[in-house]
Order: C-alpha cells, then sequence, then structure tokens
C-alpha cells in the first residue's frame, strides 16, 4: 500500500499539488476500501475515524481532485449517488460493473470489452473515444442459485 501512496504522491506533484495529510487519509480509505464503492459521505466518515478535524468540504474537494487527475473514477449507478473507485494501475480505461438488481452487490470487470465498439464509433461517427464505462444490470450467481431471483 505504501508503494501504491508514493505513486499516487508522485501523480499529485506532477500536476503540482501536494500529499497533504488530509489527502493522505482520504486516499488510505480509498486503499482500505478498494473493493467497496463508497460515496463522498462514506469516505468522510471512515476519513473521520483516523482525522476527526477533516472536514466533508475537504473530502469532497480531494475526491474532486482525485478525479481530475484520474487517480479515482467518480461512478454513478442510476440512484442519485456518486461513488469513488480507485482506477487500477496503468489502466487506460475505466473498467466495467455488474450491479445485482437483486442484493445490490458490485462486481467488476477488468477487462476492456469496448474496444471494437469504440473502433465502430470513432470510424462511423468520426467521434474521437477518450473513456468510457459499461454496467450490466441483472441478477448474481449467489441470488440465482439461492432462488432469490425475482420477475425484476
Amino acid at each position: 500500500m505504501e508503494s501504491r501512496i508514493e505513486r499516487i504522491k508522485k501523480q499529485l506533484h506532477g500536476a503540482s499539488y501536494k500529499l497533504t495529510p488530509q489527502r493522505e487519509a482520504t486516499v488510505l480509505v480509498l486503499l482500505e476500501n478498494e473493493e467497496d464503492h463508497l460515496s463522498a459521505e462514506d469516505v468522510f466518515l471512515l476519513v473521520k475515524e483516523k482525522a476527526p478535524e477533516i472536514g466533508l468540504a475537504t473530502v469532497y474537494r480531494t475526491l474532486e481532485l482525485l478525479t481530475e487527475l484520474k487517480i479515482v473514477d467518480k461512478i454513478n449507478f442510476g440512484d442519485g449517488v456518486s461513488r469513488y473507485d480507485l482506477r487500477q494501475e496503468g489502466a487506460s480505461r475505466f473498467h466495467h460493473h455488474l450491479i445485482c438488481i437483486e442484493c445490490g452487490k458490485v462486481a467488476e470487470i477488468q477487462e476492456d470489452l469496448l474496444g471494437d465498439v469504440e473502433k465502430i464509433v470513432e470510424s462511423r461517427y468520426g467521434f474521437t473515444v477518450k473513456d468510457h464505462w459499461l454496467t450490466f444490470h441483472g441478477v448474481c450467481q449467489s441470488c440465482k442459485s439461492s432462488g432469490n431471483e425475482s420477475k425484476k
């Protein structure tokens, strides 16, 4: 985890920002909860446990800066809540998500499935794709196996 923090620190420095204690606390929370898709409020509550002096506005600003620098991806699963997800190191594209409509579980697909689609969009429409994300809504294996699948 320390080497990842050092690399994030270098990314910040490369964009003329410092890894302040407030930013570091926020990054640590994101790293410690990398499997989760935390809202700004979730991040704030976890940061508060580490550094009670940090305010919600500081956490919001930090998350926006990390998003701008493509260290973090800001995502919305259609429920009106923005969530933050650390971008995989070396990833040129955002990863995709599978959302279970029964239990709410979110799984990730790391491989880029849309390379051919991007080529078609670029050639047919003259549109330069910089990034994309894809979310599938359905029923996870656990819910199907336990018979919890409704007819949604």
